[in-house]
């Protein structure tokens, strides 16, 4: 009798103690729930500095005497150094957790933004990109996000860093825009600076020292245009910074918009080879509105089909990643598909710039339509198992 009581008490002890901690063994709900709010704003304010210093660079570039081709070169490198980065920086986090990665993102941020305020020549700039290599602060915030939540909040929590990505567009475009003009060429990247150093304490703050693995995630899509958007509104639209900036946070709105209302209903009525076929469809006739494309109002009209290619693609990425890979290793996966986007800039501003400067602005939509009819023909006659399956 008394063991049995003993064994009960146990039992109950055990029972409260899993609730007070949680479901992912180390924190309870409440806390995870703050920890994810904290890694939330960790992305937000990483992505507006990012993009604070994307709408600036051209004219940066530009100020030094780089060209569009040489502009494409300094993109490439950025994007090779992620792409080395990426599996490292999974690997990383791995082995010393979130808190760290965290961390040493925005560390680097720091780093990147400093180098940045110093250059005043062309090799210099070049320079500046090489903190480039650990600047992963979106995955970062997913392995943040992966380690706190379970498999049925997961997506829900995954997706809303979609509206984090679209504050960082339209407040670092407009404050990279109008800080530029008002304040100097390199006043984004001061802000950068102390902005990436105050993220820094926040995570060391407010992260968890200890988190525990559980998933993986996330395959962006990106084109020639959106990876030469800088120069081309610079050069064929002949928009100013703070033009630039205007138009670059409209596409943050209506992101935002899309994200919030659209793709969430979508995916939850449609199939995921349904959506995956719907969303290459799409690009394939965005690309043909880019080659006909001759105003920035034109361009206004088509990234609307574009933003809801890029948000729709996302998701389903995020959901088949999501469900196909284990729960192991879930850094080093983080890592291997935050690879992919740099990967795309690695290769794509230098064939951007050459078609540029050969071609011009239609030869990015003629490419994008070609071979979006491609991969959606190879989708209509593909085996892949997706059709029974629905996006959560």
């Amino acid at each position: 009798m008394n063991a049995k009581t003993s064994s009960e008490g146990e039992e109950e002890a055990s029972g409260t103690r899993n609730e007070t901690l949680g479901k992912n063994g180390y924190l309870g709900e409440a806390k995870r729930g703050q920890v994810i709010r904290v890694a939330y704003v960790i992305a937000a304010l990483d992505l507006t500095f990012l993009f604070m210093q994307m709408g600036v660079m051209p004219y940066l570039a530009k100020s030094l005497g780089l060209d569009s081709v040489g502009f494409g070169y300094l993109q490439t490198i950025f994007g090779v150094l992620q792409l080395v980065g990426g599996y490292i920086f999974g690997r990383f986090a791995d082995q010393f957790g979130a808190r760290a990665a965290l961390i040493l993102s925005c560390a680097s941020g720091s780093v990147f933004f400093l180098l940045m305020s110093l250059s005043t020549s062309i090799p210099l700039l070049f320079l500046s990109r090489l903190p480039g290599v650990f600047m992963h602060g979106i995955p970062g915030a997913q392995k943040v996000i992966t380690d706190m939540t379970t498999p049925s909040q997961r997506a829900g929590a995954l997706g809303k860093l979609g509206l984090c990505f679209g504050v960082g567009i339209i407040a670092g475009s407009a404050l990279g825009g109008v800080l530029s003009t008002k304040l100097g060429i390199y006043s984004p990247a001061y802000v950068g600076l102390v902005g990436s150093l105050i993220n820094t304490l926040i995570a060391m703050v407010w992260i968890p020292s200890q988190t525990k693995p559980k998933s993986d995630h996330h395959v962006p899509e990106n084109s020639l245009f959106m990876i030469m958007f800088s120069i081309i509104s610079m050069d064929f639209f002949g928009l100013e910074a703070v033009e630039s900036g205007y138009l670059m946070s409209y596409f943050g709105v209506l992101q935002m918009v899309v994200q919030g209302l659209v793709v969430g209903k979508l995916a939850s009525h449609c199939t995921e080879m349904t959506l995956l076929r719907l969303s290459v469809l799409v690009f394939a006739g965005v690309g043909l509105g880019m080659a006909l494309m001759r105003t920035v109002w034109h361009y206004c009209i088509i990234a609307v089909p574009l933003v809801f290619a890029f948000s729709m693609l996302a998701t389903i990425t995020d959901s088949i990643l999501t469900k196909a890979v284990p729960s192991s290793d879930t850094g080093a996966m983080l890592g291997i598909c935050a690879s992919v986007q740099p990967l795309t800039r690695t290769v794509g501003p230098t064939i951007g710039g050459v078609l540029y400067k050969q071609f011009g602005v239609s030869s990015f939509g003629y490419l994008q339509l070609m071979v979006n009819l491609g991969l959606f023909v190879y989708l209509l006659r593909s085996k892949i198992p997706l059709g029974e399956m629905k996006s959560q």
